[in-house]
């Protein structure tokens, strides 16, 4: 053997002794690394006000000043309000329109996924001097456009402050508690329309549109809090499928003459108004009008002075109707709403008295987001999935349609933040295997700089055993292509067996399998893969970006194709050589808990353990909202209901059963948990069980969620 060939042996092992030492000083993931050490943190980017001029933008730095900073740059201008002349620490902060006023919130506290109450004060950049106008906590504290009133809520009534005079105004005195609200909304209004807001300024600040919400009628859930030596009992309003509503009236208050004017809203009283909005006429309110069964929407133009209405605009659908957004142009001429009367969810352009102008956006794929217009230049911005159903881009278009141009290239999920004027974007963007970014760019896509890559995560991960999670697609039982992502062990090795854990939600319109950054679960799956676990992720029949017709196709039937879906896929995955057949397992959330739990049942021959977390067991149990757009009632539709409630298939259960929920749970009531295992003892089905206390949905806490996934994970390495 030659000195050459010598060198190069030697080179050889040294090359592979350091591999080895790499792989071997990779870090194995713990769960406190996830749940409390916080070592996989992702940074963000403080979300920037921007100032109306569209040059600038305002935000807290570290002591709680506000410093005004140039979009261009991105250095800091100058300091607008200083901590101390505030007065607060700790706040959040919005401008009134002419940017010469702030109103700062103090003291937040939580009132359901929304809403809180805070306490307000009132700082003048001017004078340098706050006003505190009150000592109790308020909702919904807004400016006028004016700058010199604020409207909020208190105690379930309507109030406006005139900071030119220090006075206050009540503007209605029936509020009580489970009973009437006035300028908020219901529970199920802000769950369900994501709306806690039921009030309104008008562009001159001379009225205020405001819901009035009567739920005597409506059924009461009460919750018990522990922690006392007798629990007090929580008890709110809560509809729940086929149960009665609210009665909504809308009214237009006028602060001159103080008269409440009662908006013409139709004589039908089982109604949703999920949306109200001034039109850039000031007295004119628009006010969208949706059927019961959520499948005949109506916008009425109502004239404030009067409470007249005309209804300018009708969609029907055979099934359900999401709630749109309007844009009302700023020449008083037209608006833009997003419709899926094509199957597909575009943007159209009518007149003020509904005729249709023009289809903006067409194609067989779904606008996303609408993030606005840019009027002087008759440019749209929007995000869409054009391009793959599992990922997000965002393009400019045209007003009239034409000139499209996509503005972010990188692969993956992409989102935009757009100041003022429509100039610069805060650019986000992540993939499945790869941390948020945050860039700043200029209205053409152009990066300008870099707020932050989150490299230090990068590196971080880099030092841990992690293995690149795969976007893919699976098909189901009729061809249908079903987006999906895959995460095989670091050592993955064909000509073994594996266990599979799927990660299911399924619930119509959503999206779990997309190329975007997902967070602590990732880690959670790394950390079973690293344990000889695949993890598999499949959207199937009735979730979102594949059309209306996917969407939709689980219609009246909630839960018989979704679930189908997921035991097709995990029989198809269970015939590969490198996965053990008897050894598949499927855990879910929320709708996915639901999804778990059929699986566990319908699905038997297919699955050996599920774990359900805050599931919907039954739809009778859930609000009637959510439900009934789906479902239609129970008086209606009675029998899908139970045909695909778990509760009816317990006795079908073969394998090992996880159910887990909060008493507190406001959204998914513990009912749900309750009847599931009562249903299971009185047929003998075993079950294991995980309850935490006074917890909502979320289960949050640092140390709840670390013994909430201890207990899944235990549960997995035992029973799978």
């Amino acid at each position: 053997m030659t000195n050459k060939t010598l060198r190069l042996c030697a080179f050889a092992v040294l090359f592979l002794s350091a591999a080895i030492i790499r792989v071997s000083a990779q870090q194995e993931i713990t769960l406190e690394d996830i749940f409390t050490k916080g070592t996989f943190s992702a940074k963000g980017v403080a979300g920037f006000n921007s100032m109306s001029d569209g040059k600038y933008y305002s935000a807290q730095d570290d002591q709680d000043n506000i410093v005004r900073y140039s979009f261009a740059t991105g250095k800091a201008v100058d300091t607008l309000a200083k901590s101390k002349e505030i007065g607060f620490s700790g706040f959040s902060y919005e401008w009134s329109a002419d940017e010469s006023k702030l109103l700062i919130l103090t003291n937040p506290k939580q009132i359901y996924r929304h809403s809180f109450s805070a306490n307000i004060s009132v700082y003048d950049l001017k004078t340098k001097t706050v006003i505190t106008p009150f000592s109790d906590a308020v909702m919904l504290a807004a400016f006028s456009p004016d700058g010199k009133k604020i409207a909020y809520v208190r105690s379930n009534n309507l109030f406006y402050y005139d900071l030119t005079s220090s006075k206050e105004f009540q503007i209605t005195n029936d509020g009580k508690t489970n009973s009437i609200i006035n300028g908020a909304t219901d529970w199920v209004y802000e769950e369900e329309f994501a709306l806690s807001k039921g009030f309104y300024w008008n562009t001159n600040s001379t009225q205020i549109a405001f819901y009035r919400f009567d739920e005597s009628a409506v059924k009461e859930y009460g919750m018990p809090m522990y922690g006392k030596l007798y629990p007090e009992e929580y008890k709110f309003k809560y509809p729940k499928a086929g149960e009665a509503n609210s009665v909504i009236e809308i009214y237009a208050y006028d602060i001159q003459s103080g008269k409440k004017q009662l908006m013409n809203i139709g004589t039908e009283k089982d109604i949703y108004i999920p949306r109200i909005q001034w039109t850039k006429e000031k007295n004119t309110l628009c006010i969208e009008r949706l059927n019961r069964l959520q499948n005949k929407l109506e916008l009425l133009m109502g004239n404030t002075q009067n409470g007249s209405t005309v209804i300018v605009y009708t969609e029907e659908n055979k099934a359900y109707i999401d709630v749109p957004e309007i844009t009302f142009l700023n020449d008083g001429k037209s608006f833009i709403i997003n419709s899926e009367k094509t199957g597909w969810n575009h943007l159209y352009q009518y007149d003020m008295k509904g005729n249709l102008m023009k289809q903006i956006t067409q194609g067989n794929w779904d606008i996303d987001q609408f993030y606005g217009i840019d009027e002087k230049k008759k440019t749209l911005f929007v995000s869409t999935s054009e391009m793959n159903s599992a990922e997000r881009y965002v393009y400019a278009i045209s007003l009239d349609g034409k000139n499209k141009q996509q503005l972010t290239t990188s692969k993956g999920w992409n989102n935009a933040t757009f100041n003022a004027t429509f100039t610069y974007f805060l650019h986000s963007h992540s993939s499945i295997n790869t941390p948020p970014y945050y860039a700043l760019c200029d209205a053409k896509g152009k990066e300008l700089r870099v707020l932050e890559d989150n490299k230090s995560l990068s590196n971080k991960m880099a030092t841990f055993n992690i293995a690149k999670a795969e976007m893919t697609a699976y098909k189901n039982a009729y061809e249908e292509e079903l987006n999906s992502f895959i995460i095989k062990p670091l050592n993955f090795d064909a000509n073994k067996k594996y266990p599979v854990l799927m990660y299911v939600y399924g619930g119509p319109g959503h999206q779990l399998a997309v190329n975007r950054w997902m967070g602590g679960n990732y880690f959670w799956y790394q950390l079973l893969a690293n344990k000889g676990y695949i993890i598999v992720c499949v959207d199937g029949r009735g979730t979102g970006f594949k059309g209306e017709a996917f969407k939709k196709s689980t219609y009246l039937q909630l839960g018989k194709y979704e679930i189908e879906d997921q035991i097709y896929v995990a029989k198809q995955l269970g015939k590969l050589p490198y996965i053990d057949a008897s050894r598949i397992g499927i855990w879910g959330w929320s709708f996915g808990g639901y999804m778990s739990s059929l699986g566990i049942s319908k699905g038997n021959d297919a699955f050996k353990a599920a774990i359900a977390v805050a599931p919907v067991t039954n739809w009778r149990y859930y609000d009637n909202i959510y439900t009934e757009r789906f479902m239609r009632t129970p008086q209606e539709n009675g029998k899908s209901y139970d045909d695909n409630s778990p509760i009816n298939h317990v006795d079908k259960i073969k394998g090992n059963y996880l159910i887990i929920h909060g008493t507190a749970d406001d959204n998914v009531h513990f009912q749900n948990a309750v009847e599931m295992v009562n249903a299971m003892i009185n047929k003998g089905i075993k079950f294991d069980s995980e309850y935490y206390p006074n917890k909502n949905h979320g289960i949050g806490g640092a140390k709840t969620r670390l013994h909430l996934y201890d207990k899944m994970t235990r549960f997995i390495l035992e029973k799978l």
